[in-house]
């Protein structure tokens, strides 16, 4: 009777453990796969800030610029804090994106390029329950946004509208919230995969300084402010430990 009731006893213990969902509170997970940029973006005017020392603050009017779409490699890593609540950290290597003109400024093209930097720390509430396969969520959180490797690369706008000099670029930093959505199917206790739309909300400021303006070689400083609020799909397969 022991035996048989150590039996029961394991069997029942093996069940539960299978039964275990890789959704349900201390379960910590890693996940990887595409993120898709789309930024819904629109510039000011380009500003004129000063030519040699002396303020101009001039917008260049009917000028602009885009920013095209982009795609890499992220990773996303996270903890269920409740079977409910979960907290994610997410990344991805900075994506290339390519400065495009705008208005008078389409003339040129593709005016420039920059890498986007924004690790992102979210707040996932998950519904339905731990068990449940199909998990949707409704999440909410917030980014570092900053911009490295940026440069002007068209000489004809470089020539035209920066007045001819080499021309330096360096980008401001923000803060932006992020608000996402999406849903994790788990195919096991272990495996699952899932897909989130995020949405943030953030402009960027770009300064671009130009040397050796002019035959007495002067410095300009021009400026353009574009909003970039991009829509950032994230397709992933993930493992829960």
């Amino acid at each position: 009777m022991k035996l048989q009731q150590a039996i029961t006893g394991a069997v029942a213990a093996l069940a539960c453990a299978t039964a275990a969902h890789a959704q349900s509170a201390g379960t910590f997970y890693a996940a990887t796969g595409w993120f898709h940029f789309s930024p819904q973006s629109s510039s000011d005017p380009l500003q004129i800030v000063s030519i040699g020392g002396a303020p101009v603050n001039r917008p260049v009017a009917g000028t602009g610029a885009s920013i095209d779409q982009s795609d890499t490699l992220g990773l996303s890593v996270g903890y269920f804090i409740t079977d409910h609540l979960a907290a994610e950290l997410e990344v991805g290597i900075p994506p290339k994106f390519n400065i495009e003109g705008a208005g008078s400024f389409s003339q040129f093209g593709k005016l420039g390029s920059a890498r986007q930097w924004s690790p992102a720390l979210l707040v996932k509430w998950n519904f339905r329950k731990p068990d449940d396969k199909f998990r949707p969520y409704l999440g909410v959180g917030v980014t570092r946004v900053w911009f490295t490797d940026a440069q002007i690369t068209n000489s004809a706008f470089q020539s035209a509208v920066l007045h001819g000099g080499p021309t330096s670029v360096s980008t401001d930093r923000s803060w932006a919230p992020v608000f996402n959505a999406g849903f994790n199917y788990s195919f096991n206790k272990h495996w699952f995969a899932g897909v989130s739309v995020s949405y943030i909300p953030v402009s960027v400021t770009a300064d671009l300084t130009t040397t050796n303006v002019g035959p007495f070689g002067l410095t300009a400083h021009t400026q353009a402010k574009i909003k970039l609020n991009p829509i950032v799909t994230f397709a992933k397969i993930g493992y829960a430990f």
